[in-house]
């Protein structure tokens, strides 16, 4: 008999029958989380609509918070408390209307045994799409199963067909005839440059600055050591605060020769004076003095590629990172030097950023600068949101969108066209201005790497970038983020819910080649590469080897 005191039971509430208990997993930010809850309740009254038309009821497993103005569940702790009261063999909806924090609930996930569905709303407006798929690439990781359905009105018949198989099944099956695993390469120019490229990383190996990991609960989005060692890559560990500090010690002068050259290339900005709504030009010299502290302490660490969190922590106390990351990302960009002046710090070059420190896109971006140099193509690479799309004169058109950080050369005229705008104030408290524009047409080779079943998989595709007229350009940014970059993108072989129910991340990269022929070369390389390396790739839609 023991004599200690030892804990109660675990107590658990039993599954009711034909009943769905619906979790709503939000931001770490309470402006966020108030200004997207209308959306997040019409949302979720759809989805019990659509239940109760297949007989089952769904139980809300956390009230809507007075205080707080919100409904959604707003911390990991929240989380670990909420799915205490959730039976766990009970069918479970994550529903998703807004961007979400998925480490707020996939501790509960991780152990939960019931059937997981994940629902979101397929709108512009309000990135739950975005959020959906950043929860599923979390669970992929994890290993837990889920199944994930979307909707733009939740009244489509694809929409309730899948509803009911979960309800029946316990599952929903998504096409994915698109997908096939990478087969033997042909013996060619490309294929050898892929080689050549992967075993000069592996041999000597390379580093990836991270100014804080897990940025917006994003847990998809680290990569553990042991799965990045053994392709060469290793991480130096970096402090936002460290950055900061490195800010504080930029004279005014030399960050305001950054503003001067942008200037001088022809780049706008909307200007106001109120420091909470508009973009200032306090809030532009401190995104300047960023641009050259990241230079600065990659340069002091020997970095191949950069990486800056921004959120949580740095948008308390500076201009938001953007603006840095889209000039770090660019070949063409303001000259920096050394703290000795000695050396222009990458002169003419890129140095990879890959943002929200995503490190998924950190080994794409380091990989594919080098092959991209190598082949004598623009190296300038960026992430974007799978944010939203709709179709347009007969085809899908994807609105792939990233918080400003576009390169200027993914712009048909560069700088001359890129608009800096004030980043929205329920996000970015203290402003900051974004790299604005449309991304010009062309061939587009799109990719994501991911973490699943503990080890690096790759997804590689071809897409067009697709010109719109300006009228439709502008309807599509008021729909999403109007001060943010856009990518007017049409997947080749790919429908938009086999992307949807396929793609393991909320982020994915894109890079530019002159021609089809180009592109189609440059997929290949990196198939070899990539593979090479001994991470599994998989090959999406129509794809020329």
């Amino acid at each position: 008999m023991s004599t200690y005191t030892l804990p109660a039971a675990p107590s658990r509430p039993a599954a009711e029958p034909r009943t769905a208990y619906l979790i709503a997993s939000g931001d770490l930010r309470p402006a966020a989380n108030r200004a997207g809850w209308p959306t997040q309740e019409r949302m979720e009254a759809d989805v019990t609509a659509a239940l109760a038309g297949l007989g089952w009821s769904v139980r809300r497993a956390h009230d809507f918070d007075p205080e707080a103005g919100h409904g959604f569940i707003s911390s990991q702790r929240m989380g670990l408390e909420v799915f205490k009261t959730i039976p766990p063999d009970a069918p479970l909806i994550v529903a998703e209307a807004v961007w979400q924090y998925s480490h707020h609930v996939l501790a509960g996930l991780r152990t939960h045994r019931g059937p997981i569905l994940t629902v979101a709303n397929f709108a512009g407006d309000w990135p739950g799409l975005v959020g959906l798929l950043g929860v599923n690439a979390g669970m992929a990781k994890m290993g837990v199963p889920y199944s994930t359905i979307w909707s733009v009105d939740f009244k489509d018949d694809w929409f309730k067909d899948g509803l009911r198989s979960w309800v029946t099944t316990g599952g929903i099956t998504h096409d994915a005839s698109h997908v096939a695993d990478l087969g033997k390469l042909p013996e060619n120019a490309e294929t050898e440059l892929g080689v050549a490229l992967a075993g000069q990383l592996k041999n000597d190996k390379a580093i990836i600055g991270v100014f804080d990991e897990g940025c917006m609960g994003m847990y998809n989005a680290i990569i553990d050591d042991e799965l990045l060692n053994p392709i060469g890559i290793y991480k130096e560990r970096l402090s936002q605060s460290a950055l900061w500090a490195e800010m504080q010690r930029v004279p005014d002068a030399e960050a305001d020769a950054v503003g001067a050259w942008l200037i001088g290339k022809g780049m706008t900005f909307k200007l106001g004076a109120d420091e909470a709504t508009e973009l200032t030009e306090a809030q532009l010299r401190w995104q300047y003095k960023m641009y050259i502290a990241a230079l600065r302490i990659s340069d002091d660490f020997g970095l191949d590629a950069v990486g800056i969190q921004y959120q949580q922590g740095l948008k308390d106390i500076c201009p938001a990172s953007d603006l840095a990351e889209g000039l770090l990302n660019n070949a063409d960009r303001p000259p920096v030097t050394s703290r000795d002046g000695a050396r222009v710090l990458w002169d003419g070059r890129p140095l990879p950023h890959f943002n929200e420190a995503d490190e998924g896109v950190a080994v794409d971006a380091l990989v594919t600068n080098r092959l991209w140099t190598a082949m004598g193509l623009d190296p300038a690479t960026t992430l974007h949101d799978v944010r939203w799309g709709e179709e347009y004169d007969g085809e899908f058109v994807w609105v792939w969108e990233i918080s400003g950080s576009v390169p200027a050369s993914h712009f048909a005229t560069g700088y001359a066209e890129a608009e800096g705008w004030r980043q929205d104030p329920v996000y970015f408290p203290l402003g900051g201005s974004t790299i604005k524009g449309i991304c010009k047409p062309g061939e587009v080779v799109w990719s994501r790497v991911f973490v699943q079943g503990g080890a690096l998989h790759a997804d590689l595709g071809r897409a067009t970038a697709v010109s719109l007229p300006a009228a439709e350009s502008e309807r599509r940014s008021q729909a999403t983020t109007p001060a943010w970059p856009i990518m007017h993108a049409v997947l080749h072989g790919v429908t938009r819910d086999q992307f949807m129910a396929r793609h393991k991340a909320n982020h994915l990269n894109v890079a530019y080649a002159p021609d089809v022929a180009t592109a189609d070369k440059a997929l290949l390389a990196k198939a070899a590469l990539l593979s090479s390396l001994g991470i599994q790739v998989h090959l999406c839609g129509d794809v020329k080897l």
